[in-house]
């Protein structure tokens, strides 16, 4: 065979193959090369240039991902503190507006129901935005949770067990927005 006979066949052979699918039509050997040394170095250089561009991006994709997930959680944070400090405000206008309407008494006047209104409103309120009142009359006393600000000797109630409370307490979720300010039986 000449030179001139060998490319016929093999521009036939690249007709009749589809691309991207070579050797499954046919049974044939898998197809050799052969390199120098000094190309195998550089394949090898390549093939470590390429690893080592792959182990950065993987490296900056999890940072990526780090630095996603934890300026989520610090947003979510300065969110909940924001919330915490705008509810410690009305907390002063709901202790306020508590003994307003304690102090009016049993009479029905329109004041009286005006003001229990403007209170339910209130509560309803800091309901729907997950504060929980937390009014610890009767119960076990509970450092995390209460500010005893007096002792009393009473027989009847158990140790530690808080007799009268001065200022409701709230939490929002389960953090603590204010303390229930108590006193408690020795």
């Amino acid at each position: 065979m000449s030179k001139k006979e060998n490319p016929a066949p093999l521009d036939e052979e690249k007709e009749t193959v589809p691309t991207g699918e070579a050797g499954t039509d046919q049974e044939s050997a898998p197809e050799t090369f052969t390199v120098t040394r000094e190309q195998m170095e550089q394949m090898e250089e390549l093939a470590r240039q390429l690893a080592g561009q792959n182990d950065k991006y993987l490296r900056l994709a999890a940072e990526y991902d780090n630095y996603r997930k934890r300026t989520a959680k610090e947003k979510e944070t300065i969110y909940q503190d924001a919330k915490m400090d705008t509810i410690k405000r009305f907390l002063e206008v709901y202790d306020n507006l508590e003994r307003a309407v304690r102090q009016t008494g049993d009479e029905e006047n329109v004041h009286k129901k005006g003001m229990e209104m403007i209170f339910h409103q209130l509560e309803s309120v800091l309901e729907k935005l997950g504060v929980t009142v937390v009014d610890p009359q009767g119960e076990s006393f509970d450092p995390e949770r209460h500010s005893a600000v007096m002792h009393i000797e009473n027989g009847e109630l158990g140790e530690g067990v808080v007799s009268q409370v001065f200022q409701k307490g709230f939490l929002l979720g389960e953090k603590v927005i204010r303390f229930a300010t108590v006193q408690v039986a020795n």
